[in-house]
């Protein structure tokens, strides 16, 4: 299960998500030409998107096929984002296992 927090800059956290995702063969068979963002989490490591890369992050959710993620951490992933590009010096993470 990898969850989903808001950070900022020092590390603190500022948000974080009720909901995980699960790494299934739904996320891992992602084309990464079509999905950049997703297609750069790994299930065993953090990964940490700035505010620019979460924009490009966000325009994907809507794309994604249906039982990749869960309509619940597609909401909470939507939310968290915007915050991150409402803030500043605010980072999403995406926590592996």
């Amino acid at each position: 299960m990898m969850d989903l927090q808001v950070r900022g800059e020092l590390g603190t956290i500022e948000a974080r998500a009720k909901h995980g995702v699960s790494w299934g063969p739904e996320l891992a068979a992602l084309d990464q030409s079509v999905f950049p963002m997703f297609g750069h989490l790994l299930p065993y490591a953090d990964t940490v998107f700035n505010s620019r890369q979460v924009a490009t992050l966000l325009a994907e959710v809507p794309r994604l096929p249906p039982g990749v993620v869960t309509d619940e951490f597609a909401r909470e992933l939507l939310e968290l984002g915007q915050t991150v590009l409402n803030g500043q010096h605010l980072y999403l993470w995406f926590l592996g296992d």
